[in-house]
């Protein structure tokens, strides 16, 4: 399962993340943020994956096309930054899909990089 809550505020759009990214719910993350997208204003897209347990090779995809797009994102365990730096680094090796690195970050609970 998992749970995907949208936090808006003045600058910036946050989905918390809970449970596992796994299929089938990688595709209610992508309609969650292809929903969000529409109303995000200039404001920054912040992915809050802090309670999240488990991600599937399908969840990391998704999470990369979210990277690609400009998502920031914010994480506590040391397997999922380890992951999402991983990611950062097979945006950057994509030569068709090039990413500038301040497009990217990894956030510790504190908003820390």
């Amino acid at each position: 399962m998992l749970k995907i809550s949208v936090i808006d505020s003045r600058t910036e759009l946050r989905l918390v993340l809970e449970g596992k990214l796994i299929a089938p719910w990688v595709a209610e993350l992508r309609t969650a943020w292809k929903s969000v997208n529409a109303e995000i204003g200039g404001r920054v897209l912040v992915i809050d994956m802090g309670n999240v347990a488990i991600i599937s090779q399908e969840g990391e995809n998704a999470l990369l096309e979210l990277m690609n797009a400009g998502a920031k994102f914010r994480c506590s365990g040391v397997v999922t930054k380890h992951m999402i730096k991983e990611l950062r680094r097979r945006s950057k090796r994509d030569a068709s899909k090039p990413v500038r690195e301040e497009h990217s970050c990894v956030l510790d609970d504190q908003g820390q990089k």
